[in-house]
């Protein structure tokens, strides 16, 4: 492997060699996301100035297959990257085989990193990425403490670091004895649990669209707002992922965590300050506040279906009653928005690909200059849009020109893209996550009481999405009822 280009730069993550060991490496997860943002970061200098990224995997490459599969998996559209930053890219990049389940495969990766070290002169910081299925995680974790990799150096001058993906369990108990596991393995300051939604500009921008604009933050409660409903719709289908999701369903792959991670920063209280603890404190609080749906309520309160066609995709069991779309009625139960609905809705095969959040004002001048539309009154509607077309939209009423005093809606807004410098600055969700981990910020990664808390609200609803009616819709739909 050629020996890493020196940057010039002052950022303080450039300053110690780091090595990205990417468990799982020729899996989709890798191809898609890690390694065009790793591209991105090493195009733009902010990577460190000596860093490595080791492949694990069970498949056996030379060296140029494993380049030249790196250099497919890139994807990359002609004129995105200058040629010779991919090269050199690439040069960065070794590859160790072994099997996920095998002692003596970790102990050849921990004799390759040590290669590096010793090559560099001092111990690197490592960082694992687990891109693998989630019930390969406890035996990779267990190895990778085992065969002592996580451990940093006798000098301290190293740091290890672990990443692992959503989702974080199948339910609560799975949930706690993952945690528990993590817990006894390493420390908390080493163990990232991403949810990549929420590294998500847009989404972050929320925050800063809240608590400094006290116009809205000030009417943030349930004085003022009447619900907010939560949307993540996908126009695609399950694609080759039919095995995979047939296991897993709606509910657990966007709902435990997506959703309920758009929840927490819609409804989360104002930080005391503006640090990782205080975020992620509020985050949690605002979760452990969902109050449990039980059973004799789940009829009225939850919604599932599954497309048309679902039953015929590649890997999905007969018969299966997985659910392709939810629709969830939730409420936070302290003082702020005791009896305000958050509905939580997505589904794939849908209409449009879209992610937004309406929140909901409630009319606040009731008989007085409101004109009545067909479908009743008129509110104002605050939307963050997340993606696509990132911005923030403002329904409001204004006076009709005329002799009368009738009202009609029209709308304020904001797009990411109408900015020239903003438009090319949004770093990809995976970039930021590859960046803050670098750097030990672990602000837009999920805390334990975070999953924990949303696995207490989302169990009881998996376990009980049996009895209610599995509503069919067509592709393509624009609403399922």
């Amino acid at each position: 492997m050629t020996e890493p280009t020196a940057f010039k730069s002052t950022d303080p993550i450039t300053t110690h060699p780091t090595i990205f060991v990417i468990l799982g490496i020729t899996g989709d997860l890798a191809g898609r996301k890690l390694l065009p943002a790793l591209l991105e970061l090493f195009s733009k200098n902010l990577l460190p100035q000596r860093f490595a990224i080791v492949g694990f995997s069970r498949r056996t490459f030379s060296r140029e297959e494993f380049r030249e599969l790196i250099r497919e998996h890139l994807n990359v559209r002609p004129g995105q990257f200058r040629e010779e930053d991919i090269k050199h890219f690439l040069d960065h990049m070794t590859y160790e085989q072994g099997l996920f389940n095998d002692p003596v495969s970790y102990n050849r990766l921990a004799e390759r990193l040590q290669t590096i070290d010793d090559r560099w002169g001092q111990c690197s910081n490592k960082i694992f990425h687990l891109s693998v299925p989630p019930n390969l995680y406890e035996g990779i974790l267990t190895h990778l403490a085992n065969s002592k990799l996580t451990l940093p150096c006798d000098d301290m001058t190293g740091w290890t670091r672990v990443l692992i993906e959503k989702p974080f369990g199948n339910d609560i108990n799975t949930a706690r004895s993952l945690d528990r596991m993590l817990g006894k393995l390493f420390k908390e300051k080493q163990i990232f649990r991403i949810d990549h939604y929420l590294a998500k500009e847009a989404l972050q921008n929320i925050l800063a669209f809240r608590f400094t604009n006290p116009i809205f933050e000030s009417i943030w409660s349930r004085q003022h707002i009447d619900k907010v409903h939560i949307k993540l719709f996908e126009k695609g289908d399950l694609a080759d992922r039919g095995a995979f999701y047939d296991d897993i369903g709606a509910v657990r792959d966007m709902g435990q965590n997506h959703m309920l991670a758009m929840l927490a920063l819609i409804a989360m209280n104002k930080p005391t300050s503006f640090v990782t603890e205080a975020i992620r404190s509020e985050r949690a609080n605002i979760l452990k506040y969902l109050k449990v749906i039980p059973r004799k309520l789940l009829k009225t309160s939850v919604v599932r279906g599954q497309y048309t066609g679902y039953l015929r995709e590649r890997g999905v069991k007969p018969g299966s009653n997985t659910e392709t779309y939810f629709r969830i009625r939730a409420e936070v139960g302290n003082a702020r928005w005791k009896g305000v609905p958050f509905y939580l809705e997505s589904g794939k095969a849908l209409a449009e690909s879209k992610t937004e959040i309406d929140v909901y004002f409630k009319e606040s001048s009731k008989g007085i200059l409101r004109r009545k539309s067909a479908s009743g009154d008129i509110p104002n509607i605050l939307t963050f849009r997340i993606q696509p077309d990132e911005g923030i939209k403002l329904k409001f009423n204004v006076k009709t020109p005329g002799y009368g005093f009738d009202v009609e809606p029209k709308t304020l807004r904001f797009k990411y893209s109408d900015v020239s410098s903003f438009k090319d600055a949004i770093p990809n969700d995976y970039e930021r996550l590859i960046r803050d981990a670098f750097s030990g910020d672990q602000t837009l990664f999920a805390s334990t009481d975070e999953i924990i808390a949303s696995w207490k609200f989302i169990t009881p609803i998996i376990e009980n999405l049996n009895i209610l009616p599995l509503k069919l819709y067509e592709k393509g739909a624009t609403e399922v009822e």
